[in-house]
């Protein structure tokens, strides 16, 4: 019996899954993610799963960890400070792709070297002028090196990291190691988000493998990559841009395993987001640009993803244009009213008393503000802080809290800080007035809803006078919105793609006469062609509505609330390496090795030179990351011109792929 462990930490929950014999799920375990230090909040939940299946840590064979760490250190701008050597470029082009944002400020040396397409080198590496530079301490924890053409011969690169290494000892992160693709300035970008992650890398995955082991588990430790393969632990140390959103890429694979379906829209609903993707042959479709993190687009092979700010937790917007009226969703988060009724009854359902026997519907009617403990308040104006402190530790009513109008942008800025939260009308609470849901304080959504309907319309009535009509409206809403993402989502990877950008095609009237089967003179019927996969804890409520309306087939796994943990652990590892043959001159076939170009006088023969090299590269790194049974595929892509009646060679890209599952530990 082998036992495989997934762990997941995400924006809120950590989430960990026993899976035995990669064909069970034995027991899941859910805990509060430790935004300070991700370890406990890991150590947590793993010792609850091992409790729950009354199994020994020792009996552990492969552990597993997708992290939002990478993808939430660069959009909150996280990490260490770096050291760019940029060789071979001009100074302007730091400018390109976001590259001088993404410094910062951080300290940078443009120096001259670098290569040409071909791969010959265009002017020598200023190795005393980089000697000088290294020598002065630049105050930085990692380094990151980018030279013109690297990808066509790194020789430039490999001897300024080696320069690196002996003189500051730092880490250092090469760029053709991380994208073997033209365009200097991007994977320049990408090397420098690499560098910076890597001390925070080592932190979260050191900290993990030492309290598992403190826990008792003696397995390797694997990474999810952002494309859903899996990666060693000291491979992810090195590479942590790779890492980037590991968490989707995991629920994509999970949804895969847990469904058997290899054509589909997976779709993750959380609180705040609804993350969506394609699975296409069994496998998630990549990105073909590269991953977009934040304002940074990257050289990193992940998952085609696109997030919506729409979930179960997302603020109902009252509209009020139109005779009647309607609500929109997101993309901010607010605490439910039936949450934080349940966790501070007295003051809630007291303030939504006295609103409800107000003669007229109040501007803050049902909204409600309390501080966040154990963040730091510095930096705030006079007007700011007074109302801060007035919000104090406790719970209020927010129309019991703003003595001015003008103090309304003083929340909002309060909010954006993360020093108070808000709590509104969301979709949680019309699940709960509907008998939907069942946790917290159905009294208090009832009234909640109650008074957000009492709100006026263009025509001059409330929007709804009964509760679970007002609750039926916001989720007819949340329906709506889900239908419009999953809709754009498949134009967008129509693989014979109409005419217009997706999101227009998605909102145009004929499709929806089409999918509500509206009668008239012309027949119109539309559906979405292709399963839909509902995954996150409020997917069962919310779902089957969805498929309804697309007219199509929903699947609701059984454990799909946790997704990414299962993701984590049943993925493959999987290695790519590519490599391109050029033609300085006629006759000429001239292969980029990792050590330099070399030339030959046969097409052929430069091909497979360079498909054996590529093999052998590609099952060695599966092998470093613990692979068995490794598969490799190659494919050639072949670019020829017709010319005075004959082909000629122009380039070609030979790509390789290693796979097999990790090797567990008995």
């Amino acid at each position: 019996m082998t036992l495989l462990l997934g762990v997941d930490t995400g924006g809120t929950y950590t989430d960990a899954v026993l899976i035995r014999d990669e064909t069970h799920v034995i027991a899941t375990a859910k805990s509060l993610t430790t935004r300070a230090d991700l370890a406990l909040g890991i150590g947590a939940v793993v010792r609850d799963v091992l409790a729950k299946a009354q199994v020994s840590a020792k009996d552990i064979s492969l552990a597993s960890l997708s992290t939002t760490l990478a993808t939430n250190a660069l959009v909150e701008g996280q990490g260490g400070r770096v050291g760019l050597i940029y060789i071979g470029f001009d100074a302007r082009d730091l400018e390109v792709h976001g590259l001088k944002d993404a410094l910062k400020g951080d300290p940078v040396i443009v120096i001259t070297g670098g290569h040409d397409h071909s791969g010959s080198e265009v002017a020598l590496l200023d190795e005393a002028g980089l000697r000088d530079w290294l020598a002065q301490d630049q105050g930085v924890s990692a380094f990151a090196v980018a030279a013109q053409f690297a990808t066509r011969n790194p020789a430039h690169e490999q001897r300024a990291s080696e320069m690196v290494s002996d003189i500051t000892g730092r880490p250092v992160s090469a760029s053709h190691h991380l994208s073997s693709k033209l365009n200097g300035p991007k994977r320049a970008l990408t090397a420098v988000l690499n560098a910076r992650l890597i001390g925070l890398t080592h932190k979260l995955i050191g900290r993990a493998e030492d309290i598992l082991q403190d826990i008792g588990i003696t397995a390797p430790l694997m990474v999810v990559r952002g494309d859903g393969a899996l990666i060693s632990s000291s491979m992810a140390k090195e590479r942590p841009i790779e890492t980037i959103l590991s968490g989707p890429a995991a629920s994509i694979v999970g949804a895969r395993w847990m469904t058997g379906l290899d054509h589909a829209l997976v779709s993750d609903i959380g609180g705040t987001t609804t993350d969506i993707a394609l699975l296409r042959d069994g496998r998630p479709e990549i990105d073909p640009a590269g991953a977009q993190v934040g304002p940074y687009r990257t050289m990193v092979e992940a998952v085609a993803m696109r997030t919506t700010g729409l979930g179960g937790d997302s603020e109902v917007h009252f509209i009020s244009h139109g005779l009647q009226g309607g609500v929109s969703l997101g993309p901010k988060r607010v605490l439910p009213i039936s949450l934080i009724a349940h966790e501070a009854p007295e003051v809630v359902l007291t303030a939504l008393d006295r609103q409800l026997r107000a003669v007229m519907p109040g501007e803050y009617d049902g909204q409600f503000l309390r501080a966040v403990a154990g963040v730091d308040a510095g930096g705030l104006t006079a007007r700011d802080l007074a109302v801060f402190e007035r919000i104090g530790q406790g719970t209020h009513a927010m129309d019991q809290v703003l003595m001015a109008r003008v103090e309304a942008l003083s929340v909002q800025r309060l909010v954006s800080r993360g020093l108070v939260q808000l709590s509104g009308v969301t979709p949680s609470d019309a699940s709960h007035v509907l008998g939907l849901l069942d946790v917290w304080n159905c009294d208090a959504a009832a009234t909640a809803l109650k008074l957000f309907g009492r709100r006026r319309t263009g025509s001059g009535d409330p929007l709804s006078v009964d509760p679970a009509a007002m609750a039926q409206i916001i989720l007819d809403q949340l329906t709506a919105q889900t239908s419009l993402a999953l809709l754009t989502v498949a134009f967008g990877e129509e693989q014979d793609p109409y005419h217009g950008a997706p999101a227009d095609l998605a909102s145009h009237e004929l499709l929806h006469r089409g999918l509500s089967r509206m009668p008239g003179l012309v027949k119109i019927e539309a559906g979405l062609n292709v399963d839909v996969i509902g995954l996150g804890a409020s997917a069962a409520t919310y779902y089957p509505a969805v498929g309804r309306k697309l007219q199509c087939k929903v699947t609701l796994p059984e454990h799909a609330a946790v997704a990414n943990a299962i993701g984590a652990v049943v993925g493959r590892i999987t290695m790519r390496r590519s490599g391109t043959v050029t033609a300085p001159a006629e006759g000429v076939y001239r292969v980029h090795f990792i050590d330099g170009p070399k030339d030959f006088i046969s097409e052929d023969v430069a091909l497979q030179a360079l498909e054996e090299w590529l093999s052998a590269a590609a099952m060695a790194d599966a092998q470093e990351s613990g692979s068995e049974n490794i598969q490799v595929s190659a494919n050639r892509e072949i670019k020829r011109a017709r010319t005075e009646a004959r082909d000629v060679f122009i380039e070609a890209t030979i790509f390789v792929e290693a796979s097999g599952r990790p090797r567990v530990s008995h």
